[in-house]
């Protein structure tokens, strides 16, 4: 975590906070970041990496970063929204609509990723706090090794709550490499007594033959309260020879059915998780659309700091500000110096701990390992206070 001495060294960081445009459908730092020879690069970055090499602490240089951490990417795919999913899914009048609800929820943080480029890796308790309309956000880093981010969300009316704890691991497969995420994202919703268990799909980037970034794999909302579920298969590309032709690598499909008579559909979900995603009635035919991603990824809004002195020193945008500032300007010397500075001091206050004999702790979240070794985290407090970063409306 990062440390100050004084109020006054305190309000000077607090003030170098960066924050940027959340990754959307259009514009954005997609638009911003398309250096030349990208695919070389990156294969001369990996080239004495063994294929099946956990990449989880790969320390990537200045010049492949987003200006952003890994928590606040966590942070956008739940504040930054066009629609409010979130309160549809509150708001649904039988248990069929709601989970239908988180399922087009679940959809919408899957967010277009940037080929060639990923967030800082988070150092140990660091945070990201936000305010987007009645939600409040609160994330921390609650460990480094394996990298771990907890998540915790509520609204003001006490409708929803947010409990994720979730560890990326990703894996270098010499042609591509793939992230999967692992451990336990869950929705809440309150008033109605139910809980949604919620998967991530993984994270595809293919080097070889031709470059991509995709998401892919499958993803499961349960609800075990009604008794409903949903499947997705988030859709990997068919590609021909040289990478041409094939399939669509952004499509999703899935089904909707009982827990006890999982062969049974009560819905057919199918469509691209970028434009639209429909609902099909198995039993009447009927078509209705579930998701529409220009509503709820299009053009977002990108968060602004509302209270300067209400920031943390350990925030992302405080922590990372310096780095991203420099990336922005590509200035990248000044970026590739202030990323060492962040990550010298958080070893050396590791280092300090160790020396002293103290185990460090999270601040807002509980952390613990299951009997399957899957981590779980669980917020220290029943709500989330507003945040001194605020998403515009």
């Amino acid at each position: 975590m990062m440390q100050v001495e004084s109020e006054g060294e305190a309000a000077s960081a607090c003030a170098a906070a960066v924050l940027t445009p959340p990754l959307s459908l259009e514009g954005g730092l997609a638009a911003e970041l398309r250096p030349a020879n990208l695919v070389q690069r990156l294969l001369s970055l990996f080239r004495n990496v063994t294929p099946g090499s956990d990449l989880s602490h790969f320390q990537l240089p200045a010049t492949f970063n987003l200006p952003k951490s890994q928590l606040q990417m966590y942070g956008e795919g739940v504040y930054c929204a066009g629609e409010d999913l979130l309160g549809r899914c509150a708001r649904g009048k039988d248990s069929l609509e709601r989970l239908t609800s988180v399922v087009a929820w679940s959809i919408s943080t899957t967010r277009p990723p940037i080929f060639g480029f990923a967030p800082y890796n988070p150092v140990l308790g660091e945070t990201h706090h936000v305010s987007a309309g009645s939600l409040n956000v609160l994330l921390e880093q609650v460990s480094h090794r394996p990298p771990v981010s907890a998540l915790h969300a509520t609204d003001a009316a006490g409708d929803v709550r947010l409990v994720w704890c979730q560890s990326p691991v990703p894996k270098f497969h010499g042609a591509s490499i793939e992230a999967a995420v692992r451990g336990k994202r869950e929705v809440r919703l309150v008033r109605h007594g139910e809980r949604y268990e919620v998967d991530c799909p993984n994270l595809l980037i293919r080097l070889l033959p031709a470059p991509s970034v995709e998401w892919s794999g499958d993803v499961r909302v349960v609800c075990g309260e009604s008794g409903l579920e949903a499947e997705l298969s988030y859709c990997r590309s068919r590609r021909s020879f040289l990478g041409f032709g094939g399939g669509d690598a952004r499509c999703v499909r899935g089904r909707i059915f009982r827990s006890a008579s999982r062969d049974e559909a009560i819905y057919e979900i199918d469509g691209f998780w970028d434009r639209t995603v429909s609902l099909k009635d198995v039993a009447t035919g009927e078509v209705s659309l579930l998701y529409d991603a220009q509503r709820a990824i299009g053009n977002l809004t990108t968060p602004a700091v509302h209270d300067h002195k209400g920031l943390s020193p350990s925030e992302s945008a405080v922590v990372w500000g310096e780095v991203s500032d420099a990336v922005l300007k590509k200035d990248w010397e000044r970026a590739r110096q202030a990323k060492r500075k962040v990550e010298d001091e958080a070893r050396k206050l590791a280092k300090e701990r160790n020396e002293k004999g103290e185990v460090w702790m999270p601040k807002h979240f509980s952390l613990s390992q299951n009997k399957h070794g899957e981590w779980e985290c669980w917020p220290l407090e029943e709500s989330v206070p507003p945040a001194p970063i605020v998403v515009p409306s």
